[in-house]
């Protein structure tokens, strides 16, 4: 299947498109739109961290775990890694996620040395899977968010 989401990718969107390719369509393309473009569809492609379509931010939440919730996805580990990308992606109030800045920083710097979009996906998914597994091998995982 195609996905769709804005160029310049961020944490939300990597982690995103990790997620979506990991647990959902494992032959997942992926295509990049203008920032600040808003198509509501796309023609054979599911739009992601757009604001107006399904998969997006919604009530304070980032699209990655907007993306867990549509799917049905239940992973407590997943939860765990929604919280620091929550945190990395949105404004906060107050830290509470120590890996997020940090998180956050990587995925900037990794997208300044990439050539474009596409390689900046493929090579942050291994930032993802390491945070999954050391989420887990610790016993940090959390229960559902709202």
């Amino acid at each position: 299947m195609k996905w769709v989401t804005w160029e310049n990718v961020g944490v939300d969107r990597m982690a995103s498109a990790w997620l979506i390719t990991r647990f959902i369509d494992p032959h997942a393309h992926f295509a990049f739109i203008p920032e600040q473009s808003v198509p509501t569809t796309v023609e054979d492609a599911e739009l992601f961290d757009v604001p107006g379509v399904r998969l997006t931010h919604r009530r304070g939440h980032c699209t990655f775990h907007t993306i867990i919730r549509e799917y049905g996805i239940q992973d407590p580990i997943l939860e765990s890694m929604a919280y620091i990308i929550d945190e990395a992606d949105t404004v906060q109030i107050a830290p509470l996620e120590p890996a997020a800045v940090g998180l956050d920083w990587v995925c900037r710097g990794l997208r300044q040395t990439c050539r474009d979009d596409s390689e900046a996906l493929e090579k942050s998914y291994p930032i993802f899977e390491g945070l999954y597994a050391f989420i887990g091998e610790n016993g940090m995982g959390h229960a559902p968010q709202d």
